[in-house]
């Protein structure tokens, strides 16, 4: 945990994930082998590196896309790396360490500010369903005065808008600490373990503390109710020279969005993340019917808009404000869909 900053990271190989389970138990799940043909038009389109931060449920099309081998259908390989750090990997994605990070909005528009050729190419996620977890005993924001509060990173992600939150609440910026301890797995360790004592955590992790007599101060959408979800990144360089493959890996996540909103295949899609996370039967069909219900996540601008004016003034950006197609170039999701 680093108290401003940090970063850490873990590299699991082609197809494979952290398993998490809350009892302390890892392991590694692993992704069968796509059959003989799509190996071989796999070897000819070549292999793309994606980087995420963390485990969760609205990583579910990603866990789909790998079990039902819809990257190898769309004709490519999938490098995954859990890096549980935003910072680092945002750091590697805009050196060329990753060609695609499932990112937020506003590391691509910081990124981008600072001379990156980065951009937004789809939407990953709906607003996420992040709960403000508070340790038993912080019944209001008031008594978060002097706690460690758990991030990612300090300036960015979900924190940017923690920290309006505070703010709005009365908070200033000396009267709590912000640790940065990672993605949502050591968030989660950190609040149970009782060196923090509030963060944004999202299912099943919430709901494991909730179950342990943790409290909630709120959720994201309760506060920022038009704020968006999780994006895809890339530099624009990399999808120039490779629009084939980002062509492919946009039509390998669009079918498992496809066949994660047929609910004839709720069955299977439990099964599957039963295979990734720690959850229980009832909650993951629970799970499955609102995620299924829910639009196909879309980049607006105008919610973009909101994580521009966010980003100026939490880094105090004195420059004109960029408009939101400076950071979006959403052609080779329209080619994909064409």
């Amino acid at each position: 945990m680093h108290l401003w900053p940090g970063a850490c990271g873990l590299h699991f190989g082609f197809c494979s994930w952290a398993h998490y389970d809350p009892a302390g138990s890892r392991g590694l799940w692993r992704s069968p082998r796509a059959p003989a043909p799509g190996r071989a038009v796999t070897e000819r389109a070549g292999t793309v590196r994606l980087a995420v931060i963390s485990e969760g449920l609205l990583s579910w099309p990603l866990y789909v896309a790998q079990a039902k081998n819809l990257f190898e259908r769309a004709g490519i390989a999938v490098e995954v790396t859990l890096t549980a750090s935003s910072a680092r990997q945002l750091e590697q994605l805009v050196k060329g360490g990753y060609d695609i990070g499932f990112q937020q909005s506003d590391h691509v528009v910081r990124a981008v500010e600072s001379g990156s050729d980065l951009f937004i190419f789809m939407a990953i996620a709906p607003q996420p369903e992040l709960s403000l977890v508070a340790a038993p005993g912080i019944s209001s924001f008031g008594k978060l005065k002097g706690k460690v509060i758990a991030v990612d990173g300090a300036r960015s992600g979900y924190a940017l808008v923690l920290r309006k939150l505070l703010a709005d609440q009365g908070l200033r910026d000396g009267d709590y600490t912000f640790g940065e301890f990672g993605g949502s797995r050591e968030r989660y360790e950190a609040l149970r373990g009782g060196v923090a004592f509030a963060s944004f955590l999202n299912p099943p992790f919430d709901r494991n503390l909730f179950a342990a007599g943790f409290g909630s101060l709120g959720t994201l959408g309760d506060y920022f109710p038009t704020y968006p979800g999780s994006i895809a990144a890339a530099r624009r360089s990399w999808a120039r020279a490779n629009e084939p493959r980002l062509v492919a890996f946009i039509r390998g996540l669009n079918a498992a969005f496809a066949w994660l909103e047929d609910k004839n295949n709720k069955q299977e899609a439990i099964a599957i993340l039963q295979a990734r996370l720690k959850i229980e039967p009832d909650a993951a069909a629970r799970a499955f019917d609102e995620y299924s219900a829910k639009p196909r996540p879309a980049v607006a601008p105008e919610a973009l808009q909101q994580v521009i004016d966010i980003v100026w003034d939490a880094d105090g950006l004195t420059g004109p404000r960029g408009a939101p197609g400076k950071y979006i170039d959403l052609s080779y999701l329209r080619q994909a869909t064409a």
